[in-house]
């Protein structure tokens, strides 16, 4: 699964983000064997690829500190994509001495952001990120890059589109697998989605467009659609909902996965992810967390239900 894979209009990708993005701003740190639990949970569901760690400072976010040990125990296998996501060459260092296929490296759409969450100014954050991604070419591997903070930034507002349109122009300089867009604090709409994506799309050539998006503000799911609708070919979500940043206050969780594999299905797009498994999954994780998940489907069930064969 190195190789990315165009799709038709009635498919989309999904990577599932619940072991990283999912579970980094939880309090409560879940034992390395939960993490690779929650992770072949997906895998057996059909998620081919995921989000695995992150290999960032554990003093600042302990709830990745065992990333190395989670890359250990999971199979070895070139059917799955394992991502690492990584700030700096340091980390992306780390990931490569693991089985990581690839680096999932982070540019940040503001300057006040960008410091808090990786110490970096905006442009920096572009330079380090066309780094990683020569790194991971050079070792063997894929590497993407995600715009963050790319619909609004937690502590200077809105962000200029012109500005997140002229990074990718810049990242896409280092020939990443795709370029992600954030919408790291949930504030985005679906017109102000669609039209960031097209432009997107319009200066980065070939380069396929993924999105990310946090239902902060209840308006994740139509996000998701919009992206997808605008040519977005992979969507980012997280088992049960969970999420947040350490860094953004009051980002809070990601789209559930089962919703939003919900919303895909039914409307005719092919995820070739088995909905009634990741709901499944869902109920567990609920129980791992001690605490109701936001997501909406796996209280609710699949429709239609399935019934009993005599």
């Amino acid at each position: 699964m190195m190789r990315h894979e165009v799709l038709s209009m009635n498919s989309v990708e999904i990577v599932e983000v619940g072991a990283r993005d999912g579970l980094q701003n939880e309090p409560d740190i879940l034992p390395t064997e939960q993490k690779v639990a929650l992770i072949q949970a997906a895998i057996a569901a059909g998620v081919r690829r995921i989000e695995t760690a992150s290999f960032v400072n554990p003093r600042r976010v302990p709830q990745m500190a065992d990333a190395e040990a989670v890359m250990e125990a999971l199979p070895d296998t070139d059917q799955v994509t394992y991502i690492g996501l990584v700030l700096n060459e340091r980390g992306a260092e780390r990931a490569l001495l693991t089985r990581v296929h690839e680096l999932g490296a982070v540019a940040v759409a503001s300057d006040s952001f960008a410091m808090r969450n990786q110490g970096q100014t905006s442009a920096e954050s572009i330079q380090v990120a066309n780094a990683i991604v020569a790194m991971a070419k050079a070792a063997g591997r894929s590497g993407q890059v995600t715009i963050s903070a790319a619909f609004g930034c937690p502590f200077e507002g809105e962000v200029d589109p012109d500005h997140v349109v002229g990074m990718a122009e810049a990242l896409a300089k280092a020939g990443p697998r795709e370029i992600g867009l954030a919408d790291t604090i949930g504030v985005a709409v679906p017109r102000q989605v669609m039209a960031l994506v097209s432009r997107v799309q319009a200066v980065v050539g070939d380069i396929p467009i993924r999105a990310h998006f946090h239902n902060t503000r209840n308006t994740g799911l139509a996000n998701a659609w919009a992206a997808f609708e605008a040519g977005a070919v992979t969507l980012d979500s997280s088992l049960g909902g969970l999420g947040g940043c350490p860094f953004a206050p009051k980002a809070t969780g990601n789209i559930p996965t089962e919703d939003l594999l919900y919303l895909l299905h039914r409307s005719g797009v092919a995820t070739g992810i088995d909905l009634d498994a990741m709901i499944e999954a869902g109920l567990w994780l609920t129980d791992v967390m001690g605490k109701p998940l936001p997501s909406m489907v796996t209280k609710a069930g699949n429709f239609p239900p399935q019934t009993a064969v005599a």
